[in-house]
């Protein structure tokens, strides 16, 4: 079987190589730059802590110790503090790398993958599909053709992938621009990152804007500052004074030393392919789709698009094509990116615009500050991971369902389980491998060495009907669960999300709720196609 060509060697189709070799699946990642990537202190990525720890699974690599979590956030207006979180285990911080750290952690990981082939100073110039599988050529110093199973473009927003399908890419350009700076500062508040709306310093109107500072390690902070409207171009100089006004309006009203250690202008553009799926053909990360503005980070979702791909594709890769399992990436992913925005271009008139009911309606202001907190952190409508509520992989009724904490299709949460060898583990360092998670909620097992309840109670019949089940899953035990009662059982998908929950251990159910998760068999989608015609 021919490996999976990936195009575009940033971190979505890093990640993507490295969650299909987890899973056995050979790739071959066609980099069109030379192999490494040039340090960029002002380009960071904020990382949901599920996120994260998807990167880390994947890297084997403490991104903590490269990155920073913040201890708090705090939204400020003029002068008054109209918002304050403080993150503890209950509301976790999200974690603020550079990208380019994050990307040397997956270009060290992959050096050690068997399963990875990257190819340099290679661009895509053109491919051919035909049902057997995809053929790519690439020119440059080694221009060659490369034969692949399937072919995924992850290469950016002016993706070549998504030309030579010829796939449309509407939506809105320049939604919002932002001067960027990474620079070594002492700034009052250590270790927690400020959303300033409408400093003092600034003139009132449509420039006054806002400023956003988030640390990193070693006392370096990234600062963006909204820019007005327009086209106006972003001098040194401007960015310059931006700074030392900034710094000076939060110490004592004299510029404190600083190293000035990068600069840009981010441009944020909102934009969702019309198909991510083509054949044997598929679009993800920035190829797919743009957002960023409130806050949104687009990265996160390009690396969601990476972990929902890879383990649709391990066992279309391993048993053969399988067409419900790879057309619910498209479903799946692209709902939940269009979800958020149209969620951010709804609000975004209302908290960019000037004038109308916002100055004279009580607490807007404090309520337009939770909206763009929300997006920063990954809460609410603008941040929160999306749920696959509407997915195509959804069982229907089930008569033994009961609600928990957990939405079925949302990611599930991390709590302890006892894994089939007896050692204690979180549930999310089960995710990844292709299989499905079941989970016994047994108050009190964990003061007990496995062998004593292993056998005992409803174990023996859980584990024969984890056994049976249509596709590979592992039995897992918990003492408790958010919303859970004892004796529950929950189905996982390999992604993290909540297939549904069980009152006790339903064998007939639980299989029928598996077979819809992976989107039924192979035989029986041919089986299915056979009839049709």
């Amino acid at each position: 079987m021919d490996p999976v060509i990936i195009v575009g060697a940033g971190p979505v189709g890093l990640t993507l190589a490295l969650a299909l070799a987890r899973q056995d699946v050979p790739s071959v990642v066609l980099d069109e730059g030379p192999g490494k990537d040039e340090p960029r202190p002002a380009r960071t990525v904020v990382l949901r802590e599920d996120t994260a720890a998807l990167m880390e699974r994947l890297t084997g690599t403490a991104l903590d110790e490269q990155g920073m979590r913040w201890t708090g956030f705090r939204s400020v207006r003029r002068r008054q503090v109209t918002g304050e979180v403080t993150f503890d285990r209950a509301d976790p911080a999200p974690l603020h790398i550079a990208q380019h750290l994050l990307t040397g952690a997956l270009r060290a990981a992959i050096a050690d993958e068997p399963l990875v082939r990257v190819a340099a100073d290679s661009r895509l110039d053109s491919m051919e599909q035909e049902r057997s599988g995809v053929t790519a050529h690439t020119r440059g110093p080694g221009g060659t053709w490369w034969r692949g199973s399937y072919l995924v473009g992850c290469d950016g927003p002016r993706s070549t992938v998504r030309k030579l399908q010829d796939i449309r890419f509407p939506g809105r350009t320049a939604v919002e621009r932002h001067a960027v700076a990474a620079l070594r500062a002492e700034l009052p508040w250590e270790g927690r990152a400020l959303l300033h709306r409408m400093p003092p310093w600034r003139q009132s109107g449509p420039s006054a804007g806002e400023v956003t500072a988030r640390p990193l390690p070693h006392g370096v902070w990234r600062l963006d500052w909204l820019l007005p409207p327009g086209k106006d171009l972003v001098t040194p100089e401007l960015l310059v004074a931006r700074i030392r006004e900034t710094l000076a309006g939060w110490t004592d009203g004299t510029t404190p030393p600083y190293d000035l250690l990068d600069t840009g202008v981010h441009t944020v553009h909102h934009r969702l392919a019309r198909r991510w799926r083509a054949g044997r053909v598929f679009l993800a990360g920035d190829a797919a789709h743009l957002l960023g503005a409130l806050g949104t980070q687009g990265l996160d979702e390009g690396l969601r698009d990476a972990d929902n791909l890879a383990w649709k594709l391990a066992p279309a890769w391993h048993h053969g094509h399988h067409e419900t399992l790879l057309d619910s990436y498209q479903s799946e992913r692209r709902a939940v990116v269009a979800a958020r925005l149209r969620a951010t271009d709804q609000v975004l008139p209302v908290l960019r615009g000037g004038g109308g009911l916002r100055h004279i309606v009580p607490g807007a202001a404090r309520g337009h500050d939770t909206l763009l907190t929300d997006g920063h952190l990954g809460h609410g409508p603008l941040g929160a991971p999306g749920a696959y509520t509407d997915s195509p992989l959804a069982p229907g009724s089930l008569e033994g369902e009961i609600p928990v904490e957990t939405a079925p299709g949302a990611p599930v949460a991390d709590v302890r389980v006892t894994a089939e060898d007896g050692s204690f583990v979180r549930l999310r360092d089960r995710l990844g491998r292709g299989t499905l998670l079941v989970v016994l909620i047994a108050p009190g097992t964990g003061v007990w060495d496995r062998k004593h309840w292993v056998s005992a109670g409803v174990m023996p019949r859980l584990a024969a009907a984890v056994t049976a089940l249509p596709h590979p899953a592992e039995l897992l035990v918990a003492e408790e669960y958010p919303g859970a009662p004892a004796h529950s059982v929950l189905l996982v998908r390999p992604d993290g999300h909540l297939v549904t929950a069980l009152t006790g251990v339903r064998p007939a159910e639980l299989y029928a709720a598996a077979e819809a998760a992976v989107g039924g068999t192979v035989r029986q989608e041919a089986e299915a196609s056979s009839g049709a015609r």
